[in-house]
């Protein structure tokens, strides 16, 4: 501990480190080459998401699953529904992960593609297969979306992702299963802390992973909140990006990290578990920008 600190410093540097030590990351089979820098950086046990960007991306994301296993990681793939032909599609892929990977978790998605390439588009039509406790997957993620999903609400109305979230926890809960809720990624604590609240008064008490935007530029942050639908706390984001001249500017999420560890240590009611990281500007920025969070090198 450096003397200069007062002891709240001290203890909002130890919350920022320790928070940071939760994190999960997350990867494309695509980046199967990032492995050993992900080796480099992080606990063994660490949790490393495996995104499916496509449809057709399925083995390398097993291979994916692959290497980060015996990297000595906890891999966690992304299944999304219309991502998947039919029951026996998904029996494939759950066997594939499960034999090569010893995979104990999955994150079951709806998936972001405008039409299903098969028999499902949401990820309790997977649930109700069968195929997820048949091959022994322990531990279940769904998505949760603090700021809305538009793609949803604007055919289901509001209402409808709370009912989809109380629907999946309860048959998580029903099948004796672990289960979480990672959040899209956004930007600001604040919104994040009244969907939680508003989640703990309907009886959804299953852990949050909230997503994060590693450091990146303005216009990378722009262009991914476009793609991901992110909805309001991108507002700051956006008016930046409006300055030609800070297009480029590195955005760091210091302060919402901080507010997020804040939230973890002092209202733990609020199920606030880990940040989950997407390196939007790269491992190197990202790996970076940790260490010099737990060295205490950022501004209170």
């Amino acid at each position: 501990m450096n003397a200069h600190f007062t002891t709240d410093a001290a203890t909002h540097k130890k919350h920022m480190s320790n928070f940071l030590n939760l994190a999960s990351v997350e990867i494309t089979p695509k980046q199967i080459d990032k492995v050993p820098i992900l080796h480099q950086h992080l606990a063994p046990g660490t949790k490393v998401f495996i995104a499916l960007l496509d449809a057709g991306d399925v083995e390398h994301q097993v291979a994916a699953a692959v290497a980060v296993r015996h990297s000595g990681f906890e891999p966690i793939p992304h299944v999304p529904a219309r991502f998947v032909r039919d029951a026996e599609d998904l029996k494939i892929r759950i066997a594939a992960f499960t034999g090569q990977a010893k995979v104990k978790t999955i994150l079951a998605l709806g998936g972001g593609a405008p039409q299903p390439i098969g028999k499902f588009d949401s990820a309790i039509q997977l649930m109700n297969t069968g195929v997820f406790e048949d091959h022994g997957i322990e531990r279940i993620g769904i998505a949760g979306h603090p700021e809305g999903n538009n793609d949803i609400t604007k055919i289901h109305g509001e209402a409808s992702l709370l009912e989809a979230l109380k629907t999946k926890q309860a048959w998580i809960k029903y099948h004796n299963m672990q289960g979480f809720i990672a959040t899209q990624f956004l930007f600001e604590a604040g919104p994040l802390a009244l969907w939680a609240g508003n989640l703990r008064k309907e009886g959804i008490d299953l852990p949050l992973h909230v997503g994060v935007p590693g450091p990146a530029s303005l216009k990378t942050l722009v262009r991914y909140a476009a793609l991901c639908g992110v909805g309001n706390s991108a507002r700051m984001i956006r008016k930046q990006a409006l300055n030609i001249t800070k297009l480029l500017t590195v955005s760091e999420p210091t302060e919402f990290v901080d507010q997020l560890a804040t939230l973890h240590f002092d209202k733990p009611e609020l199920g606030i578990a880990a940040p989950h990281l997407y390196p939007f500007g790269g491992f190197d920025k990202l790996f970076a920008w940790i260490q010099a969070q737990k060295l205490g090198s950022y501004h209170f």
